[in-house]
């Protein structure tokens, strides 16, 4: 959906899943918590609890006892790569090439460490997937 102008609409105008009346409820019931920046509810037992003093921080993966995150033949570090290459390239983008790929990254507005890492595949080659995007930079994959 576009507008004049070629923006996009988006969500911050009216939500096609309801209707505009519906819409103007939804805004009123969160509209003190965004003018506020805090919760607003009348009854403060429904707020969710602050952490306490001397509470260990959250944290996604305490102190390592995640397990089991890498493949059978990756390393971390390849996980990791092959993660930043997914994030930002989508599956419109391909088949494509090497400089094409750049591109696309770019356009998603990808880091500087993404864009360099593309442009090291070799010339004149055409990826499908991102997989083999990953095995041509000389990333090892599960087995």
């Amino acid at each position: 959906m576009t507008e004049s102008g070629d923006q996009f609409a988006g969500t911050s105008q009216r939500s096609t899943k309801h209707s505009p009346r519906v819409d103007d409820e939804l805004e009123h019931e969160v509209q003190g918590m965004v003018r506020g920046g805090h919760a607003t509810r009348a009854e403060e037992w429904r707020d969710p609890e602050p952490v306490a003093e001397g509470d260990p921080d959250i944290d996604a993966d305490p102190s390592g006892t995640l397990v089991g995150g890498t493949p059978v033949g990756m390393t971390a570090d390849a996980v990791v790569a092959r993660t930043e290459l997914a994030r930002w390239l989508v599956r419109a983008d391909f088949p494509a090439t090497g400089p094409e790929l750049v591109e696309a990254a770019r356009d998603h507005r990808a880091p500087d460490a993404v864009a360099a890492e593309l442009e090291r595949l070799p010339d004149g080659q055409t990826f499908e997937r991102v997989g083999d995007v990953v095995r041509a930079l000389g990333y090892p994959t599960e087995t």
